[in-house]
């Protein structure tokens, strides 16, 4: 039995949540063997459905219903076009990883290679004030043509104007859902979705395919969206409120936060002015924000030609188009065909793994980037 069809048949189990599941990966090693050797202190625990389900598989193993599920579920996925990513393949987000019980397994709808672009999550209240929707669109496309992608969680209000802003600037935007890729909700929201995926970004979750929007799924979803991001911009929020515990989840991650402020007078202010007592950075302009994290990825490590993860296609094409050259960014959108919401990720990416730099008057490849164009062209 591979790794993936153990996984989701331990998922699968009624009880067995990500903290049950790391446990028994820590102990044994892999799904296979901690499917094959449930313990009976765990499966005391587990709900009388669960421990039917497993001494099923004990006693009749391939053709049980749990692995029977499992195989239909991948079939599933493989028909509706759903990727299933798990932690630890090469497609598995990084940033995630690092969180405490992060989603064994994630089902992406769209583009996987968005995952791993620089993410900044846009969170805020539903039913949030018009001016609380333009902070949101405005930030948001702000952000996306900085090269950021613009993570949140589809809901209505804040979440769906981020979203909104993101590809008005033809940037990325990932959706992380409290339901299942398959069953959108909130159901205004799914032509945003389907806009989504078929402008380059992606719809996520961690929950199986056909499972509904109840209220115990968000907190989860909530980890996810701070999980994926460097940082959290809240905008709007009630004290008590999903999106607090979304930014407070974020600092518990060690990502940085943020939040707008607002009048004393407007009750969704006080989210904001709560975080910002609590130690979020105060921001006034999408600068703040990119100031702050900029520094942040200076500090870490450049990636080397030699080092890291093989260059895309698209990176590959930049820094041929740029040569030996100061160009500037329309320069380099009619040298490549590339729209400027990509590009500009792109031209992050490339930035931050010490590749090129930006100067006045355009972009111009380091000495590292030259060693890799010299590559790429056949130079010694």
């Amino acid at each position: 039995m591979d790794a993936l069809t153990a996984t989701l048949a331990l998922l699968r189990l009624e009880g067995m949540g990500p903290a049950r599941y790391w446990q028994l990966i820590e102990h044994f090693g892999s799904a296979p063997a901690a499917l094959q050797s449930l313990p009976d202190t765990l499966l005391q625990k587990l709900p009388e459905r669960a421990q039917i389900q497993w001494r099923e598989y004990r006693s009749r193993g391939e053709r049980c219903e749990l692995l029977a599920w499992a195989r239909a579920e991948r079939e599933r996925c493989g028909e509706t076009g759903v990727q299933l990513v798990q932690c630890g393949d090469d497609e598995y987000p990084s940033l995630l990883a690092q969180i405490a019980r992060p989603p064994p397994l994630l089902y992406l709808r769209g583009n996987a290679a968005a995952l791993h672009l620089p993410q900044i999550a846009v969170v805020g209240a539903r039913r949030a004030s018009r001016g609380g929707l333009d902070n949101a669109r405005a930030f948001a496309a702000e952000l996306a043509g900085a090269g950021f992608a613009i993570t949140s969680g589809l809901a209505l209000g804040v979440d769906a104007a981020a979203h909104r802003g993101a590809l008005n600037a033809e940037g990325a935007t990932l959706a992380v859902l409290g339901s299942g890729v398959d069953h959108l909700y909130p159901r205004r929201n799914i032509p945003l979705a389907e806009e989504i995926v078929e402008n380059g970004g992606a719809v996520i979750s961690e929950l199986p395919l056909g499972s509904g929007a109840e209220a115990a799924n968000f907190p989860r979803r909530n980890r996810i969206i701070s999980g994926l991001s460097l940082g959290v911009l809240l905008v709007e929020a009630a004290v008590r409120s999903g999106s607090l515990i979304t930014a407070r989840l974020a600092a518990e991650q060690n990502r940085e936060v943020f939040a707008i402020p607002g009048s004393i007078h407007n009750p969704l202010a006080r989210g904001c002015h709560r975080m910002i007592k609590e130690g979020a950075a105060l921001v006034e302009t999408s600068a703040d924000v990119v100031e702050q994290l900029g520094g942040l990825l200076a500090e870490q490590p450049p990636q080397t030609p030699d080092a890291g993860p093989p260059l895309g296609e698209d990176q590959l094409r930049v820094i041929a188009a740029l040569g030996g050259d100061l160009c500037s960014i329309e320069q380099i959108a009619r040298n490549t065909g590339e729209d400027t919401g990509p590009l500009m990720a792109t031209l992050l990416q490339l930035e931050l793994a010490g590749l090129l730099e930006q100067l006045p008057g355009g972009y111009q490849l380091t000495g590292r980037g030259s060693v890799c164009l010299r590559k790429l062209l056949g130079v010694s």
